[in-house]
């Protein structure tokens, strides 16, 4: 080993304040069990509330109230334990009290599985003079989410039936997991140093963003031979889990598997079909870019495989982790001091465990619960822009969760994965804004900051409602008891790539089985939120761009926690998502983002 290499070093010799600060939820681990006791303890007092909801209001007062202290308590118990968990995974302490926590949690869940059918079934005159007690006040719109599920809850005895069936329900999800991370090989190819580099999910994009074309093909025909050789037994396994989703909604009187999917964030089936009919019926900004990278890359056709590589290479770029603190904190100056200085107190006081350590999980996220800072786990690495970008987007994260703890009870402090994304997207887009002028005079960053904010919007909003489009049909011929094979899957995707690339890419026979990839394919009516969410965001930032007084009503969104159904939260920002102006905006904004990207980048070629 070279001497002055650098090796990657152990949880232990990491200084405490590049960690994060996990007393606020316990002094202690010895205070963690402490606490696990106790709940262990408290869950055979689910019983002294089955069957009695009926009886009176207190007792219906005190079961919900009591359910509600367990999942708080188990939240803290569990929050603690996963990141503990995460900051080190060869901690065999830690990884033993993650397993405890989920098997208390399961516990939980099975000795309060009575609860939600209880409440649902209650007789309609029992349930209104409930609601007429003022003592129920801040619980009506929780209330509310739990019974609008009623005329789709069945008898005691079919429903315990449907429970058992979860097990049969998850076969075909977890038969493609386990092919695709567990058997599949996908077989190797030569990098440019003539090394021969096994092919993974891991290194597929890596790949594809080689300046070599012979690479990039390479690598794109050998990962999707693996597919090819699976081909049959993929689309068997996604066509089993359409008709999954079909049989539950019919089972529960959903109207559509589309209905039932949207039907906990109350989102009307319209906002679905504008996402897909406003983003189709505007690509000519796509093709445009898509057409400028084609000559950009001097190629005589574009195919797929050429559609990552970056159009401008990675600029000189060195960034310590508090000066990028200290950029996030300019750049969201727009959303108030208060904003401002509890996020920059935040990132260097003991919300972030900043940088890589042996055994530590890789990634970013946020996370935190009701009792506790938000926490944002990173891999900071001082040498990418990547990293602040990531840095900037946990915090969007982070400042959501602790404006709605702030301003809601526990009941109402989660928000919905619907507008999950809106906050750190839309701390990103302040991010580019910010740089754009910093490097005002570095046409090679803004080229760099532009390209990847033009393919940070062409992978999420046309992308996902592509993707979004072909569950909608998949669903929509299952529902009308059209054959689900090979054959008619692929056709129907090639037909979208078609549509959504027009003649601007080759469409490579290995492209038509990117469907067979797409894990999110299995979570039914999942991808159009990445959609509506970058929407949302970009509307969002804009006005805040403009108007000063924006930036007061997007943190009422902000502070509005789980207190409401989504949609009407984001009209409080200032966004209305039933309407399909916030996707136009996003399509006119892309197309000016490409303008400009197309004027800046001619000058540095």
């Amino acid at each position: 080993m070279q001497k002055n290499a650098k090796e990657i070093p152990a949880r232990n010799e990491t200084p405490v304040e590049h960690t994060w600060d996990l007393t606020p939820l316990f002094v202690s681990d010895s205070n963690w069990e402490e606490l696990f006791a106790a709940i262990e303890k408290k869950l055979s007092r689910y019983k002294t509330f089955e069957g009695r909801l009926s009886e009176s209001f207190d007792i219906f007062l005190q079961a919900i109230e009591f359910d509600l202290s367990i999942s708080r308590d188990m939240d803290r118990l569990y929050t603690y334990a996963h990141l503990k968990s995460d900051e080190d995974t060869q901690n065999q302490n830690s990884q033993a009290m993650m397993q405890k926590a989920l098997l208390l949690a399961q516990h939980a869940a099975e000795a309060s599985s009575f609860l939600l059918p209880e409440m649902q079934s209650l007789p309609d005159a029992v349930t209104s003079n409930y609601l007429s007690n003022p003592g129920l006040s801040q619980y009506y719109f929780y209330l509310e989410k739990i019974l609008r599920y009623k005329d789709h809850t069945l008898s005691k005895e079919i429903e315990k039936i449907l429970a058992m069936a979860q097990d049969l329900a998850i076969a075909p999800v977890e038969f493609f997991r386990k092919l695709d991370n567990a058997d599949m090989r996908f077989g190797s190819i030569i990098d440019e140093n003539g090394n021969t580099v096994e092919l993974s999910h891991g290194n597929f994009i890596t790949f594809l963003m080689s300046y070599s074309q012979d690479i990039r093909k390479n690598a794109f025909q050998t990962y999707y031979q693996a597919y090819d050789n699976h081909k049959y037994s993929i689309a068997q396994s996604l066509a089993s889990s359409v008709k999954k989703d079909v049989f539950f909604s019919r089972v529960r009187k959903f109207k559509s598997c589309l209905h039932q999917a949207l039907f906990p964030d109350n989102i009307p089936d319209t906002v679905y079909h504008t996402l897909i009919e406003t983003v189709s019926g505007n690509l000519l900004p796509l093709f445009k870019y898509l057409s400028y990278r084609k000559d950009a890359l001097g190629l005589p056709k574009l195919h797929f495989y050429d559609t990552y590589v970056p159009l401008v290479a990675d600029v000189p770029f060195s960034m310590e982790y508090e000066e990028a603190c200290e950029v996030c904190a300019q750049a969201l100056h727009i959303l108030g001091d208060e904003y401002v200085s509890t996020l920059h107190t935040g990132l260097l006081g003991g919300w972030v465990d900043r940088y890589e350590n042996r055994g530590k999980v890789s990634g970013a996220y946020s996370s935190g619960c009701y009792d506790s800072p938000p926490y944002i786990l990173l891999n900071y690495d001082a040498n990418t822009i990547n990293s602040l970008y990531t840095l900037i987007h946990e915090s969007g994260h982070s400042m959501h969760s602790y404006y709605s703890r702030k301003n809601q009870p526990y009941v109402y402090h989660e928000y919905t994965i619907f507008v999950a994304e809106v906050a750190s997207t839309l701390n990103e887009i302040l991010l580019s804004h910010y740089l754009l002028q910093k490097y005002s005079d570095n046409p090679r960053m803004q080229a760099y900051i532009l390209n990847r904010e033009i393919d940070e919007i062409r992978g999420t909003l046309f992308r996902q409602t592509m993707f979004a489009e072909f569950e909608l049909l998949l669903h929509s011929m299952a529902e009308d008891n059209k054959p689900l094979t090979f054959q008619t899957m692929t056709e129907t995707y090639v037909n979208l790539l078609h549509k959504y690339f027009g003649d601007t890419i080759v469409i490579d026979n290995q492209l038509h089985l990117e469907y067979l990839r797409i894990p999110h394919f299995y979570s039914a009516f999942y991808v159009y939120k990445y959609a509506t969410g970058i929407a949302a965001a970009l509307s969002l930032a804009r006005q805040i761009i403009n108007d000063p007084a924006a930036s007061q009503r997007y943190l009422q969104f902000l502070s509005s926690g789980g207190s409401k159904f989504p949609l009407e939260e984001l009209r409080i920002a200032g966004v209305d998502m039933e309407s399909p102006q916030p996707v136009i905006d996003a399509l006119q904004y892309f197309d000016s983002l490409v303008d400009r990207f197309i004027a800046v980048h001619k000058k540095i070629h």
